[in-house]
């Protein structure tokens, strides 16, 4: 596929054809909601093979070169370009072990009648209009250690008593919940909800352990319980919708495997899923064993691959769709040009989110 080729967008009507496969290809044009974006050239995602029996790599393994900075924006790349809880309370001057002062006057309300203590919520940074970054971390009894996520709060959440849909977001292999924030999702989410394109949302970043885990649940940490544990906290820390159809989860890479495999596993938890650069295997069971649970439920979907991408087959992405098309979910899929990289997630995450958010209660 040449890289000028427009995005692919697959409504419904048919999947894309991958080259050397049977069948026409079917190029649609994207829905009217869907904004146009330009590329940016970012650092690759590190993600090994070997990871499941088709996530693998069909070339050679080739990393790509540093992220192009924009100038008059240092500042704020500085930002974005800092993974982790440490680099961005260092950004901010807020130290993990204190909470400063005007913490007390933090966006994030608790509910007071929660059976037990909840996590101190610690505001990072706040941008021009008006939504808010918060750090949070908890003795988690899934991982027997440290759990933790970052919190985009929309903007006039301080200001209002309203009771709002939420994102939950898996990072891939070697990566952390600040990768988000690296590739614009706060002003991205700021620009979405500003359009009335979605509503009002958070976002809940979640940080995974070490390794490639796959956010399953094993002996080292048991990440798939971990994840429905942070959505429980959330729910009792936050003034969420507490109704799986005012939840998404999406995730990139191994993420998104991840996020697919919650949404089939815990049906009742989820209503949107979205899988970025991911992959599926082993899937198809769980999609079988719950097929009359997701058909009566319902269940939207969106899977997306690179066309060059070496490490997760794209063509995996419409074969899944279908199948879950066939489950009764209401399911899209497309490949757009691009490789496992953080310039593909950039380039479509406007999309991927208005995608998410369209699909939650209270949505446009």
């Amino acid at each position: 596929m040449q890289s000028s080729r427009p995005h692919t967008w697959l409504e419904g009507t048919g999947d894309w054809a991958w080259p050397g496969q049977s069948g026409a290809a079917v190029e649609l044009l994207p829905p009217s909601w869907v904004p146009a974006l330009p590329r940016h050239l970012e650092p690759a995602i590190t993600v090994p093979a070997g990871v499941g029996t088709r996530h693998r790599q069909r070339g050679p393994a080739r990393r790509f070169g540093a992220s192009l900075l924009l100038v008059g924006l240092a500042a704020t790349c500085v930002g974005l370009a800092l993974d982790g809880r440490a680099n961005l309370e260092r950004l901010v001057g807020i130290q993990a072990t204190q909470r400063p002062a005007a913490a007390e006057a933090s966006p994030a309300r608790s509910l007071a009648a929660s059976p037990q203590p909840l996590p101190t919520v610690v505001p990072v940074s706040r941008d021009a209009a008006g939504s808010s970054i918060d750090s949070s971390s908890y003795p988690s009894p899934a991982l027997h250690g440290e759990g933790s996520f970052l919190l985009y709060l929309p903007p006039g959440y301080a200001a209002t008593i309203e009771h709002y849909p939420v994102i939950y977001l898996l990072h891939g292999n070697g990566q952390t919940d600040g990768s988000f924030l690296r590739i614009g999702l706060q002003a991205t989410l700021d620009r979405l909800i500003a359009r009335h394109t979605i509503p009002p949302v958070i976002a809940v970043m979640v940080q995974g352990g070490p390794g490639t885990n796959n956010w399953l649940n094993h002996d080292s940490g048991r990440y798939e319980a971990y994840v429905l544990e942070v959505q429980r906290l959330v729910d009792r820390m936050l003034p969420t919708i507490p109704d799986r159809k005012a939840r998404a989860i999406a995730g990139y890479s191994m993420g998104g495997y991840g996020a697919m495999h919650l949404a089939l596993t815990h049906p009742q938890s989820f209503a949107v899923a979205e899988s970025w650069l991911g992959f599926f295997d082993g899937l198809e069971g769980r999609l079988h064993a719950d097929r009359r649970l997701i058909s009566r439920l319902g269940l939207r979907a969106f899977m997306y691959g690179g066309a060059s991408d070496e490490i997760a087959d794209p063509s995996e992405n419409a074969a899944f769709a279908a199948a879950l098309r066939a489950a009764g979910a209401e399911a899209h899929s497309a490949v757009y040009p691009g490789e496992h990289d953080f310039a593909t997630l950039e380039a479509h995450l406007e999309s991927t989110l208005a995608f998410a958010g369209r699909g939650l209660s209270g949505g446009h």
